[in-house]
Parts: C-alpha cells; structure tokens; sequence
C-alpha cells in the first residue's frame, strides 16, 4: 500500500459519496469551450468512459453522487471584483459555463439524476468555499469522498483539499479527471496528490473496492 493510502479503504452505501466536479458541456463535450484544451489528456485517459463506468457503478452500488458545480458565467460575473484570479479572468474572457446556454450545461450523460445531491455553485475552485457542500455531505452521513472531473490541478485539487481540510477520507481517481497538459496531470497526481489525499488510484481500482 503506497504511503498516502494511510486510511483502509473500502467504500460503503453509508458513509462514502461520488463527488463530481463541474460536468458541464464547456469541459467534456465536443464543441465545449474548454474541451479542445483537455481533449488530448482525456482522450489518454480514457476519462469519459471512465466517467460513465464510476457514475454507474457507484449508483448500482446504492453509493450516493454529489455535483459541485462551477457558478455559471452571467454578464458582468467578476468584472468589478477587486481581486478575480487568473482563471476568473479567462472565464470573463470566454464566458465559460455560461447560464442559460449549453456550455452551461451538464454533459448529457452526467446530469443529475434522481436521489442525487447539486451543491450550491462555487465562484473559484473549490466546490467547498461559499457553498452548502460540507452541510449536505455530513447531512448525509458522509465520511469518504471520491472525487472525479475538471480540472486535476485546479478544482479537484481545491476541492480535494478543503475535503482533507474538514476532515473526510479523500480519493482521487487519477483517469477520472483531465489537464490542459500531461505536466499538469504529474504534478496533480505525483506531487501534489499524494501531501493531503488519503488514497490515489484509477477507476479500476476504485470500482474493484464497492461494496457489490
């Protein structure tokens, strides 16, 4: 077992969740704002069959799914802030996830569906800043969280982060996620990854360790 799987590892109907970051068009469809940037890594990954495979299998298991989805872009989003950061500043640029169009929108086979849980939309990178994601996780009874989406080393990053932060077992599920470059995959997954989350590992593995 690799030294940051320090907490064992099973996952249960009770106490773990799916967490899915921004499915939106704009990052995993053809025609996405985003999508041309991470298509390469992701199509390396094989991340949107991975998707389908962990999304239907943790339902089939009774494990419930939570979205932590990006604030929709609206007119004037950031645009007298004091201090948008980098990525806020290209959102403004490009209008990503814009509300009311379909890059806004979640990628067909990653909307919510019935029993799942939508937090309520973060503004930077973590699905945990400024949102109802704690309350609804420990209102549920959650302690694990296994966390797949966009990007690696922003958003799953800050999210996976502030989870370890709050106290909850923490997996990320390294070709259940995409980067604009392979460097940024390493770095997420091979550097970073392994100071705070408590096991890293691929679909297979993750599926291999549901309860059914």
């Amino acid at each position: 077992m690799a030294e940051h799987e320090v907490i064992h590892s099973g996952y249960t109907t009770a106490s773990a969740a799916l967490l899915f970051v921004d499915p939106y068009n704009d990052f995993l469809s053809e025609g996405g704002k985003i999508w041309p940037l991470v298509k390469a890594v992701a199509a390396d990954n094989g991340l949107l069959d991975n998707l389908r495979a962990i999304t239907t299998a943790v339902r089939a298991n009774g494990i419930r799914v939570f979205i932590a989805p990006h604030r929709r872009w609206e007119p004037g989003d950031y645009a007298d802030w004091a201090y948008p950061n980098p990525t806020q500043r290209a959102i403004m640029d490009r209008h990503s996830f814009a509300r009311g169009e379909w890059g806004g929108e979640w990628h067909p086979d990653f909307a919510p569906q019935s029993g799942d849980i939508v937090a309520k939309e973060h503004w930077a990178q973590s699905g945990f800043a400024n949102t109802d994601l704690d309350q609804q996780l420990r209102q549920h009874g959650i302690t694990h969280v296994i966390i797949v989406g966009l990007l690696a080393n922003t958003c799953i990053e800050s999210t996976a982060r502030y989870a370890m932060e709050l106290g909850y077992h923490v997996t990320l599920v390294r070709d259940g996620t995409a980067a604009f470059t392979p460097e940024l995959m390493h770095a997420a997954h091979e550097l970073n990854g392994p100071t705070y989350a408590h096991a890293i590992r691929t679909t297979r593995q993750v599926l291999e360790l549901l309860p059914g």
